[in-house]
């Protein structure tokens, strides 16, 4: 399972080989200096914004990849069907990215680390 992890000044999405075949994507990277706001969403489609994009996407079951939106990109690693919170990671223009989704084990845990990186 995907996790958010907080290395030096970068955030980073771990992932397995597979997690990362899925979303056709090899390295998911932002800096802490680009983190907004860091929340958990306990109902996980609610943390998927935009259309479907480059990635896989088994609708009810699992959303790896990105989803393009008007506000700009979301990267999702998100599992469906083992029902978990989502920590979603808002990140202001100067990201790849307009949000990180990420099913994680312990998502209270990793929003409290996430903040305290980025000071927010």
């Amino acid at each position: 399972m995907a996790r958010l992890v907080v290395k030096g000044d970068g955030l980073i999405v771990l992932r397995s080989w597979w997690e990362k075949a899925a979303a056709r994507r090899r390295e998911v990277r932002t800096p802490v200096s680009a983190i907004r706001r860091a929340s958990v969403e306990p109902a996980w489609w609610r943390a998927l914004r935009g259309v479907r994009g480059r990635g896989t996407w088994i609708p009810g079951v699992l959303c790896y990849g990105v989803r393009p939106h008007p506000l700009g990109e979301d990267f999702a690693a998100v599992r469906g069907r083992d029902r978990r919170p989502v920590v979603c990671v808002d990140l202001w223009c100067s990201s790849p990215f307009a949000r990180l989704a990420v099913t994680d084990r312990a998502p209270d845990a990793t929003v409290r680390a996430v903040r305290a990186a980025a000071g927010v």
